[in-house]
């Protein structure tokens, strides 16, 4: 079997200091590292907000639901990935919501414009273990449309950082009734 480890939006603007920081990015980060560093994956491949004009996404009044404070504008130090993760540590890049709000990773694409589903499916991947921030929103995005296009999907939960933790009940529900494996 090939397994793929997608790293979810771990950017500069979602971790501590981030214009829309979640509370243990920075350590996510840092863990996600140390996960890559271990060599135990086909594939690793990262997700990133790059956004140029997303319409309603942003908001000066958001409500944090539908509409945020700006991020991971394109060409913003926020954009980048946090330390210790670097562009060299992964496969590809699949870049997302340049002109509209998007969620999962599987709204990405290359630079080259191949869509994160098909890159796995031409390598053969049929394993993926989802990590990254948010897990209530855009790592949770990512795994349901992970489920949705025949993946096997596991959610590394300590490796991920929620906006509002009473959120996961629900999430974790939600991936109990499609057996997700959470670990």
């Amino acid at each position: 079997m090939t397994r793929a480890l997608i790293v979810v939006d771990v950017q500069n603007d979602f971790c501590e200091g981030g214009s829309l920081a979640v509370a243990g990015g920075a350590q996510v980060a840092a863990d996600i590292a140390a996960l890559i560093a271990e060599g135990t994956y086909d594939w690793v491949v990262a997700t990133r907000d790059h956004h140029i004009d997303p319409g309603s996404h942003f908001c000066d009044e958001p409500d944090f639901v539908d509409s945020w404070p700006p991020h991971c504008v394109v060409g913003t130090p926020g954009e980048e990935l946090h330390d210790p993760l670097d562009p060299s540590l992964f496969a590809a890049m699949f870049f997302k919501g340049e002109y509209e709000a998007a969620y999962s990773g599987f709204e990405g694409a290359t630079s080259e414009g191949t869509k994160l589903q098909d890159w796995l499916h031409e390598r053969g991947v049929i394993d993926i273990d989802v990590c990254g921030i948010a897990t209530d929103y855009c790592v949770r995005a990512t795994v349901l449309d992970g489920v949705a296009a025949g993946f096997e999907v596991t959610l590394l939960n300590g490796l991920t950082a929620a906006v509002d933790p009473a959120n996961l009940d629900r999430f974790y529900a939600e991936l109990d009734a499609i057996n997700v494996t959470v670990s």
